[in-house]
């Protein structure tokens, strides 16, 4: 018996996130007294996952693998979870991985447990802590059947080494005519990706126009972070939909989220609550963000980010 994890790559690289899912898919192998295996697509340094404690990486190298679809990553997933009588499958809390939990659920006859944020408090049955109503809360659920698929929450449990040498074993899939087509993905290029940066830089309509977005973007530029807006700011093209971030965009639980001129809808908060410390900068101290953040600057941005970007430099500096 092994623990299984799904490392998601982009562009013939694992994700930050990848890393993450091993060091966790690692201490729950530990656990359980088993091994930990992963399967990977399309990566050129698949035995990189040694470095977290993974032993065994079934890669898959297709171009029907990309881009992204269920039918096709679900198929590959599940012929390998099968064929190795796999009862333990990790995942991440990424868009794609949310979307194939469920099928995988289904057609593994597994439990699953999402937005896990804990090692489980038991193995026999597992008993996972999981956060719950946008991350304002935590539950615990136990999961009663013998096969179980548990989604970690992004940059909840951390990346650890524990160093293996893992095996590459090159593996073949029969992949069936995709019925899902996709005709175009819009995803940034030469920006430092939301989902695996440490820091967010996020604006909204205070901003008053895109031609001061440069305030955003010098600001993530001199933090070393990924850029961000809130919807309306989508809404209106002045980002593109991309960097939305909230409930209805993309989940951030970064380690520095900054909010520049966002007021603070509910679903925005709902979308970023799990990033572990907030920022937030408006001229107007009433904006419901305030009441969810960590720190805040009742300040006019065109005056306060750029005094903001001029001591980080300073700091830096010395």
């Amino acid at each position: 018996m092994a623990v299984l994890i799904f490392a998601e790559t982009e562009n013939r690289n694992y994700k930050k996130i990848a890393f993450e899912v091993a060091s966790y898919g690692r201490a729950l192998a530990d656990q359980l007294g088993c091994a930990l295996h992963a399967i990977a697509f399309n990566v050129d340094d698949a035995a990189t996952l040694g470095t977290y404690g993974v032993e065994q990486v079934f890669h898959i190298d297709s171009p029907s693998l990309e881009p992204f679809t269920i039918q096709a990553s679900g198929t590959a997933i599940l012929e390998v979870a099968k064929a190795q009588g796999v009862h333990h499958l990790v995942l991440s809390s990424t868009a794609n991985a949310r979307y194939l939990a469920p099928w995988l659920s289904i057609h593994l006859e597994a439990a699953y447990a999402s937005n896990v944020v804990a090692l489980p408090e038991s193995t026999a049955p597992l008993k996972v802590k999981r956060s719950c109503f946008t991350n304002k809360a935590f539950n615990y659920t136990t999961l009663s059947s013998d096969k179980s698929i548990i989604g970690v929450a992004n940059n909840s449990y951390g990346t650890h080494e524990a160093p293996k040498t893992a095996s590459v074993v090159p593996t073949e899939v029969a992949l069936k005519t995709n019925s899902l087509k996709v005709t175009a993905v819009d995803a940034p290029t030469g920006q430092v990706s939301i989902a695996d940066s440490d820091v967010v830089v996020s604006g909204g309509r205070g901003l008053k126009g895109p031609e001061n977005w440069h305030l955003i973007e010098d600001l993530a530029a001199t933090l070393g972070a990924a850029t961000a807006c809130s919807k309306p700011v989508s809404d209106m093209g002045w980002r593109p939909h991309s960097e939305h971030v909230g409930q209805t965009g993309k989940p951030v639980a970064s380690n520095l989220y900054i909010a520049i001129g966002v007021s603070g809808a509910i679903q925005h908060l709902a979308g970023i609550n799990a990033s572990k410390v907030k920022v937030v900068i408006n001229n107007d101290p009433e904006a419901p963000f305030f009441k969810a953040a960590d720190y805040g600057v009742v300040g006019d941005a065109f005056t306060v980010v750029p005094n903001l970007i001029e001591k980080l430099k300073a700091f830096k500096a010395s």
